[in-house]
């Protein structure tokens, strides 16, 4: 037996999520084939098998949260393949040999709650994939559970047909609770007729079963007749929408579609009916969405930021004329010599590295009562991802040219948007640049990326009137932020460290010959 552990997650970073299983238990794994996928703060990982065999067992379920070291599962060695392959120990699905009953002549399978991760008993039934009456496949997705960490898919433990639903969307359940009923035999096909008044109400207690929860909220909060609000939703459901749009129409039902004899009726209506409409209600104007893992570890992060440095911005402003008229001069020869676009950003990080290495405080860290000073320059640009704003670094940008520090940045935002960064390429940077302007911002006072010490932010190119040599000139302006530390870095040390950024955007030459 070999078992599989959660890996080293990166700097600062002790836990992740179980976000999905690759493989399931009994399958056939090979060395190096990722088996499960782990979510952190800062990016999605595979976790490889360590050796060949059979995943006998799963320890952690999708949506538990673990920590480094954990336990995820175990590997037999190859020799137990035959038997683990049709009977899975433990899995993320539900195990329904100990709610197996007789239905009838033929057999039938119950799906029940399945283990939903560490402190968490109960989940809401959010949304039925199969109605009753369907068939299912083996491992056939056919629920969707939502607890408060993650959605989860409930799979059919047998091939058969769905014959009845134990459960609503929207109920509340709990771990072990029996939802539905998979019929195995040759006496499920009749099942269908059973389950018909779901699709299609004729009482108002099959009504009520039709009514989705948060538009069941909405009819008791303003006393309407279920009954006379026509549904719009999968097998007749009455969604919110359709709620919204009763009270919309008054509280009356939709006016049939127009036909020959009532065309001159479907032209007045709306005419008659658009003066009377009421305001929209103050009830039901929001919209309430669980924050993704992601985003609360974001959040807590940057509170922590906040909390635990003395932080400071500061600001200064920079004729981007030379730069932008350098880059227009030489942008051809250099994208035909270096196979890359030449931006605005490799002279920053340049800019950076010069002022840094003038100015060390700003590239150093509080590590308790020490100051840790870096001889080595590694910068941390901030690019925007599906999952959030990620921060690779850039190593040794001393020692890059501007190609090379063009083609990292190209490839990491690459990798970004494709989600496929590595936790070593975000992190153990020195000091952090963001771009807020690319989405347009014109100023800004960026939060630190612990533990770094400093943030600088660029900002949107905007013209502006300026005074230059007792004249006003119309020239492209950047705003400049440097968030810091105040611990460690002090106020006279910021202002010179963004006055050199300054003069280095604004006399590109300086950077070449080191002044």
């Amino acid at each position: 037996m070999v078992d599989i552990k959660v890996p080293a997650l990166g700097e600062s970073v002790t836990e992740a999520m179980v976000a999905q299983w690759l493989k399931k238990p009994g399958d056939p794994v090979s060395r190096d084939e990722p088996i499960v996928e782990l979510e952190t703060d800062k990016v999605t990982l595979e976790v490889n098998a360590p050796t060949d065999g059979v995943l006998e067992t799963v320890a952690a379920n999708e949506g538990d949260t673990v920590e480094v070291n954990a336990l995820l599962g175990v590997i037999a060695d190859g020799a137990a393949s035959g038997t683990k392959a049709e009977a899975p120990v433990s899995s993320p699905a539900p195990a329904p040999a100990s709610a197996a009953a007789s239905a009838g002549d033929g057999a039938s399978v119950g799906v029940t709650v399945p283990s939903l991760g560490e402190s968490v008993t109960e989940a809401t039934i959010g949304q039925w994939l199969k109605k009753a009456g369907d068939t299912v496949a083996r491992d056939e997705p056919i629920v969707e559970l939502e607890t408060e960490k993650a959605t989860m898919e409930v799979n059919a433990p047998q091939a058969g047909v769905l014959s009845e639903l134990k459960a609503q969307e929207g109920d509340t359940v709990e771990i072990g609770v029996l939802i539905a009923v998979i019929s195995t035999g040759g006496a499920a096909a009749p099942a269908p007729a059973a389950s018909a008044p779901a699709a299609a109400p004729s009482s108002s207690g099959d009504r009520d079963a039709a009514v989705m929860p948060a538009a069941a909220k909405m009819i008791a909060d303003h006393d309407l007749d279920a009954a006379a609000i026509a549904g719009t939703g999968k097998g007749g459901r009455v969604l919110k929408e359709d709620v919204q749009a009763f009270l919309d129409r008054g509280g009356k039902a939709a006016p049939p579609a127009p036909g020959p004899a009532s065309a001159s009726v479907a032209i007045e209506i709306p005419a008659y009916e658009r003066p009377e409409s009421p305001p929209r209600p103050q009830k039901d104007r929001e919209e309430r969405v669980r924050m993704s893992k992601l985003r609360q570890t974001i959040a807590r992060r940057l509170k922590e930021a906040q909390n635990t440095a003395a932080m400071l911005t500061t600001f200064n402003e920079v004729d981007m004329s030379a730069l932008m008229a350098m880059r227009t001069q030489y942008k051809e020869r250099f994208e035909k010599r270096h196979g890359v676009r030449i931006g605005f950003m490799s002279f920053f990080v340049k800019a950076a590295v010069s002022a840094l290495q003038e100015l060390p405080a700003v590239n150093a860290e509080i590590d308790g009562t020490d100051m840790v000073y870096k001889n080595y320059y590694d910068i941390g640009v901030a690019v925007g991802s599906p999952q959030g704003l990620v921060v690779p670094v850039v190593r040794d940008c001393d020692r890059l040219s501007f190609a090379e520090i063009e083609k990292g940045i190209g490839d990491y935002a690459r990798k970004a948007r494709d989600g496929k960064l590595t936790m070593a390429e975000m992190t153990g940077g020195t000091f952090t640049i963001t771009n807020g302007g690319v989405y347009g911002s014109l100023m800004s006072t960026p939060i630190l990326n612990p533990p770094q010490s400093a943030i600088l932010a660029m900002h949107k190119i905007q013209e502006r009137p300026m005074a230059v040599n007792g004249k006003v000139d119309i020239r492209p302006m950047m705003y400049l932020a440097l968030s810091y530390d105040h611990r460690i870095i002090d106020g006279k040390e910021a202002v010179t460290f963004l006055v050199r950024i300054k003069e280095a955007i604004e006399d590109p030459g300086r950077l070449l010959i080191g002044v």
